[in-house]
Order: C-alpha cells, then sequence, then structure tokens
C-alpha cells in the first residue's frame, strides 16, 4: 500500500509540485536488540533445541530475523516501518542496523551463534571505542555516499545519549526522529510502527538537534480492532 502521507512530500526544502528533481533519500537506522534479555540468552545458550538456536549455529540467520526474535513487538514494529516508508536511490541502503561491535549492518546480513555471543560481549555505551568505533565509521561511510539533504531517521532511544551522540556528530542536523516517540516507551512505540506500517500511515520526523527528546507519557494506544475481530 502506497503511503499515506510523505514527510516532505519527497521533495528538496523549498521546492514545490513542479519540481522534477529526484526525492530525497530517506534512510532508517534501527536500534538493537537488548541480547541479555530472556529471549537473547535462549538464542544464546547451545543447548537450546527451537529451530532458530539450531540454525544459528550451523549456517547463521538474518540479523533482523534473530533481533526480531530477541525484541519480539519492539523490533518487529522498526523493521515493517522502516521497509515500509524508507525510499533511498538504487545503490544506496534503506534500513540499517546499530550493532554494538560491527557498526551499521544490513537486516539480512547473516549472523551466527560466534558473531552474536561477540556481540553480546560489548555493552552500548559512546565511551567504549568498541562501540562508537564502528559506529562512527560506518556513519561516515553512510554520510559520504548519500544524497546531500538526505534524511537519516533513527528508530531507536532518543532519551539518552547512547546513540544520538554519536550519530550526531556525523550527520548534524539530518539526523531525524519520529516526534511521536518523545514519552513513549518500547513496547508502545513498537505498536505504533507496526500500525503505520499496515495503515500507510507515516510518523512526523524532526531534527534529533532541535528537538525535545523527553515528555510526558502520551495516551495508551487503543485495541487494534483488526486484532480483535481476528480473534
Amino acid at each position: 500500500m502506497a503511503p499515506k502521507k510523505l514527510v516532505s512530500a519527497g521533495l528538496a526544502p523549498g521546492s514545490n509540485s513542479s519540481d522534477c528533481r529526484p526525492p530525497l533519500s530517506r534512510v532508517f537506522l534501527l536500534s538493537p536488540a537488548n541480547t541479555s534479555a530472556i529471549r537473547g540468552q535462549l538464542l544464546l545458550n547451545g543447548d537450546s533445541e527451537f529451530e532458530l538456536a539450531q540454525r544459528i549455529r550451523r549456517e547463521g540467520a538474518p540479523l533482523g530475523q534473530l533481533f526480531s526474535f530477541i525484541s519480539s513487538l519492539y523490533f518487529r514494529g522498526k523493521l515493517a516501518y522502516a521497509e515500509a516508508f524508507s525510499h533511498s536511490p538504487t545503490g544506496f541502503p534503506a534500513t540499517l542496523v546499530i550493532t554494538t561491535s560491527r557498526g551499521l549492518l544490513p537486516p539480512d546480513t547473516v549472523i551466527t551463534l560466534d558473531d552474536l555471543l561477540e556481540m553480546s560481549a560489548v555493552p552500548i555505551d559512546p565511551g567504549d571505542a568498541r562501540f562508537r568505533g564502528p559506529l562512527c565509521r560506518d556513519a561516515r561511510g553512510l554520510a559520504q555516499v548519500l544524497p546531500t539533504g538526505s534524511q537519516i531517521v533513527l528508530l531507536g532511544s532518543i532519551a539518552s545519549d547512547k546513540y544520538v551522540e554519536p550519530l550526531l556528530e556525523i550527520f548534524g542536523a539530518n539526523l531525524m526522529f519520529p516526534q511521536q516517540f518523545v514519552g513513549r516507551g518500547d513496547m508502545s512505540r513498537g505498536g505504533l510502527m507496526l500500525r503505520c506500517a499496515q495503515s500507510g500511515l507515516e510518523l512526523d520526523y524532526v531534527s534529533v538537534d532541535s528537538a525535545v527528546r523527553r515528555g510526558s507519557r502520551p495516551p495508551k494506544l487503543a485495541p487494534d480492532r483488526r486484532r480483535v475481530r481476528n480473534l
């Protein structure tokens, strides 16, 4: 389904509907799943026998699938939203996942159990070179190849500096986030993004550099009537 709304209407700033220039690129950066959570520990357990755990021990599995299993609603919402609304010229990345020690990776990157164990040993700390170094390296590379004025939208925590501080250093005012994230917890953000992806209704983006990143908790999402009807 085509989105009902596109921020900036796909036109360069100051342009109008008669402008035939190509639309600006929009790339989504997805924050990682927490491997220390219960589902993450199940994947890291060499004795786990469920299909996904066996598969990462044999040949590996896509990073997006692993993080969707670990984080469930939150990461599934981020991935579905990014797939629905990213638009980038052919040859440029449209969705990238922030990792603890390997910078920015496409969600289809195959990850093995050894890879996951290595990443789980590195904290998400902008003061830790093992996290900050690869992230800034890949962010700089991304900034160099994307068209001028491209939007880089962070789908992750904006209340702390763990992602914001190093990314702002590279992208400046082009680092955006959904304004509706302010005050919401992870599960609420995940549910909101899933609904947006399903309905084709895109969120509003504001620059991280100048926006209010903390605020009161918004009202809870109303029950999804489609899910109720399908029960």
